[in-house]
């Protein structure tokens, strides 16, 4: 800029005038328009409704349309995991309710039933955390799955177990009233791409191609 300045003086103005229109003509050159990248796909099929507030999926679950499974995580069980002695067949082996989870199972139960949601079927991880967020909820009576057993401590039938849920939701594509299995974190995680806190739902239903959907997620209670 200074030896720019510094010509100036030993230039007639028309010169110099027509050096600031070559000058300013370059300084205006416009910048390529940026595009946002676009977001890594979804192993989940694409859905409009992904993004449906709350209420909107209430009043989906209380039209009675076929399809519809609700994927929920136990209620509020403190701990991570299951101690190391851990047996499926005995509760005392295993992390189960608090007293506020209980409570809990009980609010989610009554949020259906004060909703005349019609429950076809609730089916249930063979988890007694799992077991008792089912029964407490007082929805009709509980079916266990193993399918939707916890693969936390063992990831090898994750995949298995994954098909075997999808294959489930493509399966009552057609089945009237909702579905309710009451499952494991990592189980919800695997099949919908969403880390549900305890109590928490995800609402999915099988399209057309048979390909599973996230319709929304139903908060905790």
């Amino acid at each position: 800029m200074f030896l720019f300045r510094q010509s100036f003086k030993h230039c007639h103005w028309p010169i110099a005038f027509i050096l600031l229109v070559l000058v300013a003509g370059c300084s205006f050159t416009p910048y390529p328009t940026l595009h946002p990248t676009p977001p890594t796909p979804s192993a989940l099929a694409s859905n409009p409704t992904t993004s449906a507030k709350q209420e909107d999926i209430w009043s989906l679950l209380q039209q009675g349309e076929p399809g519809y499974v609700v994927m929920m995580r136990h209620a509020i069980a403190p701990g991570t995991g299951d101690p190391p002695n851990f047996r499926v067949e005995d509760c005392t082996t295993q992390r189960n309710l608090s007293a506020e989870g209980r409570a809990q199972a009980v609010r989610m139960g009554e949020a259906f039933r004060r909703r005349n949601i019609r429950v076809a079927r609730i089916l249930s991880s063979q988890w007694c955390r799992c077991l008792e967020t089912a029964r407490l909820m007082n929805l009709g009576t509980v079916e266990a799955f193993p399918a939707i057993n916890s693969f936390f401590s063992d990831r090898l039938t994750e995949p298995r177990q994954t098909a075997q849920v999808r294959q489930f939701i493509a399966d009552n594509r057609s089945t009237p009233g909702v579905i309710i299995l009451v499952t494991h974190q990592v189980n919800i995680t695997a099949i919908a791409e969403i880390v549900p806190q305890s109590g928490e739902s995800v609402v999915l239903r099988a399209n057309q191609q048979n390909q599973v959907e996230l319709v929304g997620q139903i908060t905790p209670l």
